[in-house]
């Protein structure tokens, strides 16, 4: 008995002891952590070099310098511009405003040579309503204005026709206008009926391009959805061929008109086969709308978050970054988005320009809105709808955020807060690594840690994200993801041909995604040559046994001569490595140079015997390689939308010279993207993974060994130095431990968003 007693005394005064443990252990840690010294905001990392101000000369302009021009430009009176972002097509409007880019051998002469500063000029687009045309002007020099050239014929060869124009604010507000007046008013039995339009709800639009079948046409195909968030997968089954052909928006007219699969000459006649009962009536009813965004499930907690214990590792200055051993100017063009200049790495340079040109899709349909619609969004504007990024979504919360200035179909230059992020990335994944397990043991390794410089432009239905990332090993990557909603038609018979049902009466059309980068690598210089490796098995004897064969695979090399050779098609087989190479040699004996590899999965691209198809004739080519010209400077441009059958650029006619590429300044037109077959799980938004492409600039015996080795985050670990901290910083993260300084979360994204009204 006293036993059992004494038993369940210990018991009981263990439990106890250990209760007691448990909640001192507990304070212990909340008082340590409450003890935590914050990550410090300075780095702990001394930069090589300092921000190179010459920079300055590739930066977008700033608001002050947006209104020097816009003022001068305003203040010519002989030109009569209006400078008032509603202006009629019907008057002379300032459309766009951006910087002209320096001549490259003046820009060089400058950064390498103490050459003169290359005067800094813009470019300005007047839409010319009155006169019928569009003219381009250099103004300069900035700051403070004192002249404009008229620089469109030097540019393009021809003038160009006022049909070529974007559709601006203005002409919307009036499209809009229409519709009401022409369509719903008109209609209003109908609409009310099919799809309960009234005058305190409507039905929102989405147009297909191009706006008709030949230059000159401005006939537009207007689609109908539902007035609900993410409308782009609400069809309802009308759609209106709008004639605006005219600066004079009195002689607009409706021209046909598609309802529930049926066509109609005009207005009247569907009102009349409706009443007639000759009409396959679409009767409304309401959905819960499966395209909102609105959370479906309570947030419980935070997903991971990444912070730096030691600052940051990269710096901004103005338009330069430094990170590492990295450098690079950076620049956000309104039409064509995303570009770097001057990139270089150990105080090399590598590129001279590596750009966004163009992002293109062409969709397969049976209802007119889609079968004829292939977007080219440089002609909408890539950059111009590059807005806020969400911290900690968009990009990690403690990435540096950076606003841009833009002047494009508006009145006054506006700021887009936040609109580019930059930051260090850890992958997840080593950069490289190897255990030795043979003979000997060790482990040597390396973080994969990059910089990061990102930009999201949600274009219309689409959001695309744009990323430009510098690893330690000397690569470059240009890379896009696609996501956002897809486009839809409204399903009839036939149409279950070109796409998947996704929704009650909704089909996901089929479309292609091909985005042109502009890769211009000075490797070693302007002096290189283009390359090309492959492999080939070859039956060769043994040299122990010349009487017995193998197959093994041999190295095929190639050095392309001129443009046409170097413009490898997607139709055809291309070698697999595509190298811009200097003369000089590393180390070994071998030409260094960049191998550009080639991420993609692309659909076919549209046959050449389309009409359209000069405006993309880039999409032809995996990689071309030209000779550098100052009049080459984009693969398409602001006009190739709207006039595609004569578009002001046409690629391919870069390369039909056909000029010498042998020691020449080379730039890479480097096309890549995918073929997208929308499905259910595209709703309500399209995910990044898997969608998306891009290329890798990697050095390919440009130095003598993997510069990463040289990298402070490398690891080695030998039997015994495990926990080691000199060669190995992870064993010691616990001292280094620090509590993040986090930003307050603050969002201005919808301060750009476009308004059809003063």
């Amino acid at each position: 008995m006293v036993v059992l007693r004494m038993t369940s005394l210990v018991k009981w005064i263990l439990i106890l002891f250990g209760l007691i443990s448990v909640i001192a252990n507990i304070v212990i840690v909340c008082l340590y952590s409450g003890r935590l010294p914050k990550c410090s905001s300075k780095p702990h990392h001394v930069f090589k070099g300092k921000h190179n101000e010459r920079s300055a000369m590739f930066a977008d302009l700033s608001a002050e310098e947006y209104l020097q021009v816009r003022d001068y430009m305003s203040n010519q009176k002989d030109l009569d511009i209006s400078v008032n972002a509603l202006t009629k097509p019907s008057g002379n409007f300032l459309f766009l405003i951006d910087v002209l880019l320096p001549r490259k051998a003046d820009a060089l002469g400058y950064l390498d040579n103490n050459k003169p500063k290359p005067v800094r000029e813009a470019t300005a687009v007047v839409f010319y309503g009155t006169l019928g045309h569009i003219k381009e002007y250099v103004v300069g020099p900035l700051p403070n204005p004192i002249y404009h050239r008229d620089v469109t014929v030097e540019r393009y060869k021809e003038e160009l026709p006022i049909n070529a124009r974007t559709v601006t604010i203005g002409e919307y507000a009036l499209i809009s206008k229409f519709i009401d007046e022409e369509v719903f008013t008109k209609l209003g039995k109908i609409v009310k009926e099919s799809f309960d339009v009234s005058k305190e709800k409507t039905l929102n639009y989405f147009e297909g391009m191009p706006r008709g079948v030949k230059s000159g046409e401005r006939q537009t195909w207007i689609s109908f959805f539902r007035d609900l968030s993410g409308m782009y997968i609400h069809p309802v089954g009308l759609e209106v061929l709008i004639n605006h052909e005219s600066t004079n928006a009195s002689l607009w007219s409706v021209k046909r008109l598609l309802y529930n699969g049926q066509y109609f000459d005009s207005v009247e006649d569907l009102l009349k086969q409706y009443d007639d009962g000759k009409v396959t009536k679409i009767v409304y009813k309401s959905v819960q709308n499966y395209a909102s965004l609105k959370l479906k499930s309570k947030p419980t907690g935070l997903s991971p978050q990444q912070f730096y214990a030691q600052g940051k590792r990269f710096s901004v200055k103005n338009n330069h970054v430094m990170y590492l051993e990295w450098s690079f100017a950076f620049g956000l063009s309104s039409l064509t988005g995303m570009r770097v200049f001057d990139v270089r790495f150990k105080g090399e340079r590598i590129a001279y320009e590596v750009s966004v040109q163009e992002a293109m899709s062409v969709y397969g349909s049976i209802t007119p809105g889609m079968i004829l619609t292939k977007f080219l969004d440089s002609s909408i504007g890539i950059g111009r709808f590059a807005h806020e990024l969400v911290r900690g979504v968009d990009c990690p919360y403690a990435a540096t955020y950076i606003d841009t200035f833009r002047y494009i179909d508006v009145s006054a230059p506006q700021r887009f807060r936040n609109s580019i992020c930059l930051f260090e990335h850890n992958t997840g994944r080593p950069l490289r690594r190897h255990f030795s397990d043979f003979f000997s043991n060790s482990y040597g390794g390396m973080v994969n840690s990059a910089l990061v410089f990102r930009t999201i432009t949600a274009i219309g239905n689409y959001d695309y994200l744009w990323d430009f990332i510098f690893y330690q090993s000397g690569s470059v990557e240009a890379k896009v993801h696609a996501t956002g909603y897809i486009s839809s038609s409204f399903n009839v018979d036939g149409n279950l041909k070109y796409g998947h049902q996704v929704a009650e009466n909704t089909i996901g059309n089929i479309h292609t995604h091909f985005i042109n980068f502009k890769v211009d690598l000075d490797v070693l210089g302007v002096e290189n040559v283009f390359q090309t490796k492959d492999m080939k098995f070859m039956n060769v004897s043994l040299p122990w046994m010349p009487e017995r064969y193998a197959i093994v695979p041999q190295l095929v090399e190639a050095q392309l001569k001129t443009e046409k050779e170097a413009a490898l098609r997607y139709d055809t087989k291309t070698p697999r490595y595509l190298h811009i190479a200097s003369n000089r040699t590393n180390r070994w004996g071998h030409q260094r140079s960049y191998r550009l590899q080639v991420v993609s999965f692309t659909g076919d691209s549209l046959p050449e015997t389309e009409p359209e198809e000069k405006s993309m004739s880039w999409a032809r080519y995996k990689v071309a390689i030209t000779k550098h010209k100052d009049s080459e400077q984009t693969s398409s441009s602001l006009y190739s939308q709207n006039n595609m059958w004569t578009p002001a650029v046409d690629f391919s006619k870069y390369i039909e010279d056909d000029e010498n590429i042998e020691n020449q300044d080379l730039v890479a037109w480097v096309t890549t993207g995918f073929l997208h077959i929308p499905h259910a799980e595209d709703i309500p938004n399209t995910v990044t993974v898997g969608n998306g492409g891009g290329v890798i600039l990697r050095p390919h015996n440009y130095f003598d060994e993997d510069p990463s080795i040289h990298s402070p985050d490398g690891v080695y670990i030998s039997p015994g130095s495990e926990g080691n901290c000199e060669n190995n910083k992870m064993a010691c993260l616990a001292e280094d431990a620090c509590s993040p300084v986090v930003e307050p979360f603050t969002y201005n994204g919808f301060e750009g968003t476009i308004k059809f009204e003063e």
